[in-house]
């Protein structure tokens, strides 16, 4: 089925001619969000969920009356600063033939807010929104949401995983009740039913399972190591494998910092990449990493969605990840159109049990191999998978509710 089938201008069908046929959630999402349905759809990451709502969304606004100043057409949220960056490119993309400018604004944190609001004088037809820069806005009276017709959460699991809950509330309480909403997600926990039963009406549901001719040409290895050996094992490994360019996944900030410097101290270039850096910082950071410029980029899982590094050889999970969907998340930057990818995982006996874990829940079986000369001395605790630190996810609190449980407790304590 070509896009030419689809009820599409000819300045969006020009947008997507390079593309051979649409994808499967394409295929699904564009009639459906062109009826004005709202849409509840989950697929995998890289199966093109943001063509498949943004090139209908164009189509609708091309149909709308154009006020001057702009009327917000459409809002789309996103949880973090380089997923909105992508999203914003791929509007530009489809948008770039069409017979009036669309005017596009992205709101992020981690930069000057003065900017974006004065990009939002005159309106803006499209935005692409972080919830807490978008409600910073709100605040500074640049932006209304009283006229918005369509509401896209993209990514809408990990908003929540990165604790947006609240932050959704309020902007959901701004919007107007009549408007389409259309949310896409890579997985579908639990707790997004909840969301999905507030937000959406009688939603056309997509539910696109990933077959495995389409899985990514991934290999995964798993290397028992001691805690301590990580770090010699991977300058060993970088030494040895002759890896151009390489992502390493940590769990915290520091990890992200005290690792790259370790590796800067030997002669590796080396830089972190976490939520701590400024917006420029990190724009600098990864064009520097995709140029080749930095050989070994150490990054928190900040960097697991909304990243498209073209040709990444090596993703290397220094620590595990705390669930198995984001071990999905974090592997899947290798492997991307249609390139071999190369995933390894270090386990230690403290992590042991956990990748088990993550294995029986992805299907997974990989054999536990290690490397002559850091060899792991210390054996695996004899233990219930998942019961340890860094189990099933869920237990951890975010950074956002350890936050408001200090300020709820500050006020508890405050005078009266």
């Amino acid at each position: 089925m070509p896009f030419s089938t689809f009820d599409l201008s000819p300045e969006l069908l020009k947008s997507v001619s390079h593309f051979t046929e649409p994808t499967a959630v394409q295929s699904a999402a564009i009639p459906a969000c062109l009826s004005g349905s709202d849409i509840l759809a989950t697929a995998a990451t890289g199966s093109g969920k943001t063509t498949a709502f943004v090139l209908p969304l164009l189509q609708r606004w091309l149909s709308a009356p154009h006020d001057r100043p702009r009327a917000l057409h459409t809002l789309i949220l996103v949880p973090t600063r380089e997923l909105a960056a992508q999203v914003r490119d791929v509007v530009q993309l489809c948008s770039q033939h069409l017979p009036e400018k669309i005017k596009i604004v992205s709101a992020v944190g981690g930069v000057s807010i003065n900017p974006q609001m004065m990009a939002l004088r005159g309106g803006a037809d499209f935005i692409v929104a972080t919830p807490g820069r978008l409600l910073d806005l709100i605040d500074h009276n640049a932006l209304t949401l009283s006229q918005v017709s369509a509401l896209v959460l993209d990514e809408a699991d990990r908003m929540l995983d990165l604790g947006f809950s609240d932050e959704l509330k309020r902007i959901l309480d701004l919007l107007p009740e009549k408007r389409q909403n259309l949310l896409f997600s890579a997985t579908f926990p639990a707790r997004l039913e909840n969301l999905a039963a507030d937000l959406l009406h009688q939603p056309a549901r997509i539910q696109i399972e990933t077959q495995a001719e389409d899985l990514p040409p991934i290999e995964q290895r798993a290397i028992r190591v001691d805690k301590d050996q990580r770090t010699p094992l991977l300058r060993h490994l970088i030494s040895t494998e002759n890896w151009k360019r390489l992502l390493v996944f940590v769990a915290k900030q520091y990890t992200a910092d005290h690792l790259s410097d370790k590796l800067r101290r030997n002669g590796i270039s080396a830089c972190s990449f976490h939520g701590d850096l400024s917006q420029g910082a990190r724009h600098d950071v990864l064009s520097d990493f995709k140029n080749s410029q930095i050989q070994v980029l150490v990054a928190t899982d900040l960097a697991a969605r909304g990243l498209d590094i073209a040709q990444l050889p090596v993703v290397l999970n220094y620590d595990l990840p705390r669930s198995a969907v984001d071990y999905t998340h974090r592997i899947g930057r290798t492997g991307r159109a249609g390139e071999k990818g190369l995933a390894i995982s270090f386990v230690t006996a403290e992590s042991y049990a956990h990748f088990c874990l993550i294995e029986k829940r992805q299907q997974l079986h990989i054999a536990h191999e290690q490397i002559p000369g850091f060899e792991a001395t210390i054996a695996p605790p004899t233990s219930t998978p998942g019961s340890g630190n860094g189990g099933i996810k869920g237990r951890r609190k975010s950074k956002k509710d350890k936050l408001r449980e200090a300020a709820a407790r500050e006020k508890r304590n405050s005078p009266s």
